[in-house]
């Protein structure tokens, strides 16, 4: 009996115990802390970082160039319409690529790319670069600016050759070539070689226009199809081949100075080819999705600028228009298209753009239209269009930075890495 009650009276002792320890949970530093997850997460992912310099850069530089073209302000060693082409194309469009190839290399090869303070000093040296051009020490600038473009290569190169995936090693290459192209340009600046500057920078535009079609061709059927049901977005295998082929071909021939009746006759071919590539992506069955009409309608601009050069190089209209129909047209709209899509998507938001997505699409290819329409139809306002078609473009990357900077610093709301 006795056993019994000593039983019974060291039960109620440990439940009254347990009972305490419930009401009375033991002091905060001696239980497990759970691990904060880091609210900064600029540098997580390649994205992050380039599309944000990227847009501010952009928004910025364009201020800066129409103060320049308005002659309020002169720039550093490299001046008038070469800093700005040389900034747009090796200090904008480059960001946008590298901070696009970061993310899907890693994607592309489940290897890491650059992340955390390797990832911010990659962003440092590409704003070095930036800062090169405004100063007068023009070999620190070409030094500066290629070394960039080569550091990506080999930060991209140790995946894709570790994962053996050869499908995208010529992206290495082509940035190799990119700063190739950038010491020939700076070296044609200083009088140290008889290629123009200017040249350099076309063969510098075709490798941009060859990355673009490249991509484009992998995502904008696939992004089609995925948005919209029974839109029968396809890639013909030939039309493909033959189209990149025929860029290809423009790049050759512009590092050869051909002009004339026979470039002509290669842009219309290649705009051809590339008429035939959009038809079978049914561009027309896009139009109530603008996160995949913004795709379709800035690959058009290719089509332009292929027939646009080919009437410049016959002496019928002014060559920058053909430029700025690929350099506004096409690279704007399918970097403000990509910048968008992919931010979100890695950012786990809803694929779907909003008002405000709209209204930077709106803006960047209303400076498309003006700078080339507006430009055609009216040369007498060339000046006016130029400063309009520069503010929207401005606008345009502007309201991309102050919208999407808060995503881009924060980590994924769905709680996953990236």
């Amino acid at each position: 009996m006795r056993k019994i009650k000593d039983s019974a009276r060291s039960f109620q002792q440990h439940a009254h115990m347990t009972h305490r320890a419930v009401i009375h949970p033991p002091p905060a530093d001696l239980r497990t802390k759970p691990r904060a997850t880091p609210r900064f997460a600029l540098f997580n992912l390649g994205f992050r970082p380039f599309y944000l310099l990227a847009s501010l850069f952009a928004a910025m530089s364009m201020l800066l160039w129409i103060a320049e073209y308005s002659g309020y302000l002169s720039q550093g060693y490299i001046r008038d319409p070469v800093w700005h082409a040389h900034e747009m194309l090796f200090g904008f469009v480059l960001a946008v690529v590298t901070g696009f190839l970061f993310t899907a290399v890693r994607n592309w090869t489940a290897l890491p790319t650059p992340t955390g303070a390797l990832l911010a000093a990659f962003a440092l040296l590409w704003l070095a670069g930036r800062i090169s051009t405004l100063l007068p020490f023009p070999l620190l600038a070409a030094a500066l600016n290629a070394a960039f473009p080569l550091a990506v290569a080999a930060a991209l190169a140790v995946p894709l050759v570790r994962s053996a995936n050869r499908r995208n090693y010529f992206f290495v290459a082509l940035l190799t070539l990119i700063a190739t192209i950038i010491v020939a340009v700076h070296a044609a600046q200083l009088g140290l070689v008889r290629w123009p500057a200017r040249a350099g920078l076309q063969v510098g535009l075709d490798v941009v226009l060859f990355i673009i079609a490249v991509i484009a061709g992998r995502v904008v059927p696939m992004f089609t199809n995925n948005a919209i049901a029974g839109a029968a977005a396809a890639r013909n295998p030939w039309i493909e081949r033959i189209a990149l082929a025929g860029v290809l071909a423009l790049l050759v021939a512009d590092a050869l100075r051909i002009e004339g009746g026979a470039l002509a006759t290669l842009a219309l071919g290649v705009a051809a080819l590339h008429m035939a590539r959009l038809y079978f992506w049914h561009p027309m069955r896009t139009r109530a999705v603008p996160l995949v009409w913004i795709l379709h309608a800035s690959y058009a601009w290719i089509i332009v600028h292929l027939l646009l050069r080919a009437l410049a190089a016959q002496g019928y209209i002014a060559q920058p228009f053909a430029i700025h129909a690929l350099t506004i047209g096409a690279i704007g709209g399918m970097t403000i298209g990509m910048m968008t899509r992919t931010a979100r998507g890695h950012c786990g938001r809803p694929l779907v753009a909003d008002r405000g997505d709209v209204a930077c699409y709106a803006l960047i290819m209303a400076a498309a239209v003006v700078r080339v329409a507006g430009g055609i139809a009216f040369p007498e306002l060339l000046r006016a269009t130029v400063i309009l078609s520069g503010l929207c473009w401005s606008l345009g990357f502007a309201l991309y930075a102050i919208r999407y900077a808060p995503m881009l610093v924060a980590p994924r709301i769905d709680g996953k890495p990236g």
